[in-house]
């Protein structure tokens, strides 16, 4: 027997579930996605050689689709099925299941252009704006810390990891353009805890009071954590204190945060011949007490963002685009999380 869906089954369809917590209702609901439209235009400002052919979507949809990607993780393939099969996405894109879906390519194209742009870390400030307006704005202490982001591991000879190492592309893979185009260039080896990974670094800044991320910085994965602290940190602000382990302190960064009036709560570090007293270690674990609010961030983008550390990109561009991207997601969560109660309902 042949059966049809209608208006009411597909709202009844939504309504049930809104009643099991759909949190993309929560995210639509508090995030007006009108204010990324000024940055998301300069998107298709550039000149067409004639009106013939489709408009293009808009670009507020397609950055929603690029939020859900980061927020679930998904390849390009991946987010045109999911988008297609699910009712979730389709009521949070405002797309029903006649409308169909952008394509792969569609998604893939839009994402370039970002990163051609160089749009994605302006897109994350316009949110961080929006979150000052609202009253959002540095109210604790500044959380740093720095986590790996894995991408796939190329396998390369000794001789052409060397060359990359120079900064010289192997001269063999000139002459194979297709090859090439699959080899990150950018990404680096570096060893943690005995262990060894292949990729970058998502370094952070976060608010002690909110979690929520307040500026960050990409680098390759063999660049130390504490090289870059200064490039995210906000030293304008006074009686604020910076948390971070041991490898962030230094005697010169010690000197320039009393001159900034601003307070250390840097772990204090283990030395050769020089144990911790047990004055220092209790110290140190006060200070994790705050620090480790860093960590529930880094928490959330592995597990309720599906690994968002493991990327599938190639090259650095690309990766920082990404990385921008992940962070801005999780802010949305966040804001989300905190200004609406969990279980709340929007019509539909």
């Amino acid at each position: 027997m042949k059966s049809s869906t209608g208006f009411f089954d597909e709202r009844e369809r939504r309504e049930k579930l809104s009643q099991l917590g759909d949190p993309l209702v929560r995210l639509s609901g508090i995030v007006d996605w009108e204010m990324f439209r000024t940055e998301l235009n300069r998107v298709n400002d550039r000149e067409r050689k004639s009106l013939a052919g489709r408009k293009p979507i808009d670009v507020v949809l397609m950055f929603k689709i690029l939020i859900l990607q980061r927020l679930h993780n998904l390849s390009d393939d991946q987010t045109e099925f999911m988008i297609r099969d699910r009712a979730s996405f389709q009521r949070f894109l405002g797309l029903h299941v006649e409308h169909g879906s952008p394509d792969a390519k569609t998604i893939w194209k839009f994402r370039e252009r970002l990163v051609e742009l160089n749009l994605t870390r302006d897109l994350f400030f316009r949110f961080d704006q929006h979150l000052s307006e609202r009253g959002f704005t540095a109210k604790g202490g500044q959380l740093i810390d720095a986590t790996l982001v894995e991408v796939p591991r190329q396998r390369n000879t000794r001789e052409e990891n060397a060359l990359i190492k120079d900064g010289e592309t192997p001269p063999e893979w000139e002459d194979q353009p297709s090859k090439l185009a699959q080899k990150d260039l950018d990404a680096c080896w570096t060893k943690k805890r005995g262990q060894v990974y292949y990729g970058y670094k998502n370094h952070l800044n976060v608010d002690e009071a909110s979690k929520l991320i307040r500026d960050y910085t990409v680098t390759d994965a063999s660049v130390h954590d504490s090289v870059v602290m200064e490039d995210i940190l906000d030293l304008t602000i006074t009686d604020r204190a910076v948390y971070a382990d041991s490898a962030y302190r230094s005697e010169v960064r010690e000197e320039a945060f009393a001159a900034a009036g601003v307070e250390s709560r840097i772990h204090e570090r283990q030395h050769r011949n020089a144990p911790l007293s047990d004055e220092q270690k209790a110290t140190n674990r006060e200070k994790s007490r705050i620090r480790v609010r860093v960590e529930h961030t880094f928490g959330t983008m592995h597990t309720s963002m599906n690994r968002a550390m493991f990327l599938r990109c190639i090259g650095s561009a690309r990766a920082c685009a990404t990385l921008s991207l992940a962070n801005l997601t999780y802010n949305l969560l966040r804001y989300a999380q905190i200004v609406a109660p969990r279980r709340s309902r929007v019509a539909v």
